[in-house]
């Protein structure tokens, strides 16, 4: 399990509970500064990766959403500047930005792939190791086909891709059908609420589960409960209900 942490405060909490990895999310990220998911900039994303890594012991897999750029040798040129954060791994996506999807959510095939081979290139170049994850985002941008999902892992994977990724994919038929097409690489599974077990995506021949921006809205629901009862009602029964300051203190104590 890679949870996803927004901030070093909460990647140093995970640590302590004894996750062996964590994930950053680009969502929790912008939340927390109060920003839209995608509205982060290249370098806000380096500085968050640089303080995420520099707080744990950890590895760290980096949401790097699609690498910041369009085009194959600008998205390698900042995959390069990640490889320098500290990271152990990162994602780069096939979903065209949010402003430009007026044809299609997604790249071009062929343009998707040239992506990847950049990234695959420019940490290869890097010498780190970093994990390339090739994530095919159909399911999640309103075009859900699983044929041609598999089509693009598969063809990431054979663009120098280490681990594969498609957002949004629940259903066991439909996660059985990716672990199965990709074998042997690993497959990753993002898990934002209840639809199944660990256990269960280990016996579907899941690899790897992360939880997107869930964690963080989580903890933003027990923020906004808790507000929402002093503005509305003038109570504070919430508050009382919240992590002990010294809990705090244990958790984030540096080693």
């Amino acid at each position: 399990m890679l949870p996803n942490p927004w901030n070093a405060g909460s990647a140093r909490a995970l640590a302590h509970m004894g996750f062996k990895a964590i994930a950053t999310s680009s969502a929790g990220f912008a939340w927390s500064i109060g920003r839209m998911d995608g509205s982060i900039t290249l370098d806000e994303v380096l500085a968050h990766l640089r303080d995420v890594s520099a707080s744990v012991d950890i590895p760290v897999n980096a949401d790097f959403e699609g690498g910041f750029a369009v085009e194959p040798d600008k998205v390698g040129e900042n995959v390069l500047a990640a490889t320098r954060t500290g990271i152990a791994g990162l994602s780069i996506e096939d979903s065209v930005p949010r402003g430009d999807r007026s044809s299609s959510p997604l790249f071009e095939f062929s343009l998707a792939v040239e992506r990847i081979k950049a990234a695959r290139r420019a940490i290869d170049a890097s010498g780190t190791g970093v994990i390339l994850t090739g994530r095919s985002e159909g399911f999640i941008v309103g075009k859900p086909d699983l044929s041609e999902t598999i089509a693009r892992l598969t063809a990431y994977a054979d663009a120098g891709a280490d681990c594969l990724f498609a957002p949004g994919i629940h259903t066991a038929d439909d996660i059985r059908a990716v672990v199965k097409a990709l074998a042997p690489k690993p497959i990753n599974v993002v898990v934002g609420e209840g639809f199944t077990t660990l256990s269960e995506l280990e016996q579907l021949g899941v690899r790897r589960i992360s939880n997107g921006g869930s964690l963080a809205r989580t903890a933003w629901t027990g923020f906004l409960e808790a507000a929402r009862e002093m503005a509305e009602q003038g109570t504070f029964n919430a508050l009382g209900r919240a992590v002990k300051s010294d809990a705090f203190a244990a958790m984030l104590e540096q080693d």
